[in-house]
């Protein structure tokens, strides 16, 4: 949206740029993505980007002033994990990039979490794209790479050692996202480990390496539910919900307090009206919302036509959200003319020491689908995939 930068990059692009970008993550990583990265980064521009620190000033905010009895509801009982914290360490926010009645730019919220996404690989990535493209240099983010990689270690390893601090997944090599796990260990000095590797003695767990057996004080917790449920054969000395003298980064109970569980509770101009599903009015069309269940991850179980015989056939209503629908708009031109797609995720740390996050980094996936997800952009061409957004200095 900023046009000089979009047509200086189209015009500066070519294949074999982009099969360098390509090939300097995986040097950075030592591993290549698994999943597919964008040809391009976004553009934006001073005014959306205060559109979009407004809403999510604002939804911070709202989030600060509920209870956190309020909050737990969320938290399906068989899911609670003792030990909670106060707040989460990190908070992320996803925005639709859309345009209003005048045609301007305004962004759309879509979902937010207490998650960690990828914090290691989308600087990495912005620093790839400006050593290829050396004029984005103009474009980089105040905050150096230095602080920001510090800021990040300091979060997940805190007062502890890297060796007693783990990534903890399901079996992480095997994840899409593992060159995230790759970049955070070479980051933080920590060791990636799956849940069926963990020991436990007493309240105490353990993760071997190099034949020893070595206490984990800290979890960077990449481990989703909804995920564990649906492995089978999947088993682990260590229960979640059992008590455990870690620390958790983050609680694995603000998976499900800071979710699609807030949409309906939440207002502002760039938060698309919601309901839980078993509240929705009979006066509102089911045409015009997207039916999405409360705890999924990665696009799963979303509904774009939602129908009332679709909704009349789900038991369990109370686990879904029905989300106005947004459109988003086609602004981001390719080489060959065509246009894409995409939404924007805020990424924030949240130390425990400081009363309200710090935006630190951001997240794009670009589309020509009617899904952003990049498991259903397989067939598309260029423009689509992960990506990275750079603002107007």
């Amino acid at each position: 949206m900023i046009p000089e930068y979009r047509e200086r990059f189209n015009q500066e692009f070519t294949e074999e740029k982009y099969k360098q970008v390509i090939q300097l993550l995986t040097e950075a990583a030592g591993a290549a993505p698994k999943f597919r990265v964008s040809e391009s980064p976004v553009f934006l521009t001073v005014n959306f980007r205060d559109k979009l620190l407004d809403a999510c000033d604002s939804i911070i905010t709202q989030i600060k002033n509920m209870s956190n009895e309020e909050l737990a509801k969320a938290i399906p009982p068989q899911y609670h994990v003792p030990n909670d914290t106060l707040q989460p360490h990190f908070f992320t926010i996803d925005f639709g990039i859309c345009q209003n009645e005048k045609g301007e730019p305004e962004p759309q919220l879509i979902e937010l979490q207490s998650f960690p996404s990828l914090y290691g690989f989308q600087r990495t990535l912005k620093n790839t794209l400006s050593k290829v493209y050396p004029f984005l240099e103009e474009l980089k983010p105040y905050t150096s790479t230095e602080s920001y990689f510090q800021q990040f270690r300091e979060l997940i390893v805190g007062d502890e050692h890297p060796e007693h601090t783990i990534l903890l997944e399901i079996h992480p090599h095997q994840q899409k996202t593992n060159v995230d796990f790759y970049l955070t260990e070479k980051i933080t000095g920590i060791k990636t480990v799956c849940l069926s590797e963990v020991r436990k003695k007493g309240r105490q767990l353990f993760y071997e390496h190099d034949g020893r057996l070595i206490q984990i004080k800290r979890i960077y917790n990449r481990v989703i539910f909804d995920e564990l449920d649906h492995i089978e054969g999947f088993s682990s000395e260590f229960d979640f919900r059992e008590e455990a003298d870690v620390t958790w980064v983050t609680h694995p109970n603000w998976f499900f307090k800071v979710s699609k569980f807030l949409l309906p509770k939440l207002h502002h101009a760039y938060v698309p009206k919601s309901y839980f599903l078993h509240e929705f009015p009979a006066a509102e069309n089911p045409e015009n919302f997207v039916l999405k269940p409360l705890f999924s991850f990665a696009g799963a179980g979303v509904n774009l036509n939602p129908t009332e015989q679709i909704i009349e056939a789900i038991p369990d209503k109370e686990n879904f959200i029905m989300q106005r629908k947004v459109s988003y708009a086609p602004l981001f031109k390719d080489i060959n003319g065509d246009f894409s797609k995409a939404e924007i995720r805020l990424l924030y740390i949240w130390p425990e020491h400081q009363d309200r996050p710090t935006l630190i980094e951001n997240l794009v996936r670009m589309t020509k689908s009617a899904m952003v997800n990049i498991d259903f952009n397989k067939d598309q061409a260029i423009w689509i995939g992960g990506s990275t957004a750079f603002f107007e200095r």
